[in-house]
This record gives C-alpha cells, sequence and structure tokens, in this order.
C-alpha cells in the first residue's frame, strides 16, 4: 500500500510530540478535496504551539507556497502565532522518504 505525503507528515508530527489530523476534506458531491481556509492539509498541537502545515511531493514546494502566499487567511494564522510548514516529500537516492520542510511563519 502506497503511503501518502499527508501519512508521512503526521506520522513525522506524532513523533515529534504532537497531536496531529487532517483537516482537509473530501466533497463527495463536486469530487474535490478542500483545504481547511484554503491552504491546510494537517494541524498539530502541542509543544506550546500550533502548528499548520501542507503537503506536497518536493517538487510542488515552490507552487505550493505561492498558494499559500496568496490566501488572505495566512496573514490571520500568522498573527495568531501559528508555525506555517510546506512538508515536501521525495526519495533520495536510497529509496528512503525524505522531508523538505519549508517554515512559511
Amino acid at each position: 500500500m502506497k503511503t501518502s505525503p499527508t501519512q508521512r507528515t503526521l506520522a513525522v508530527l506524532r513523533d515529534q510530540g504532537y497531536i496531529a489530523e487532517v483537516v482537509e476534506r473530501w466533497n463527495q458531491f463536486s469530487k474535490t478535496r478542500k483545504d481547511l481556509f484554503g491552504i491546510i492539509d494537517v494541524l498539530a498541537i502541542g509543544n506550546g504551539e500550533t502548528v499548520a502545515v501542507q503537503t506536497t511531493t518536493a517538487s510542488n514546494v515552490n507552487a505550493r507556497m505561492q498558494k499559500m502566499e496568496d490566501s488572505p487567511c495566512l496573514a490571520y494564522m500568522r498573527d495568531a502565532g501559528w508555525k506555517i510548514h510546506i512538508h515536501g516529500w521525495k526519495k533520495d537516492s536510497k529509496g528512503q522518504w525524505i522531508c523538505k520542510t519549508v517554515d512559511i511563519s
């Protein structure tokens, strides 16, 4: 079974001591996914902070960063003191998954 970038992100955050949940939803009627505030896939709390994460493949990190920067909701998250990350996943030369984390807080 293939592991999605979202599932890998959940595992990493939970290993770091966070309680993490998927906050994107499937809309059966339109057959589309809807991210929290249009830009967040995973929300995590713990270690005295809130972390909002957009997960993707490593090749799509820049596109996701632009999408998030264009969102009016990003300023509210920053004002609330949330950490805002993009997790870009790819396999290394040994076939191991690695995560490129970009902090746009």
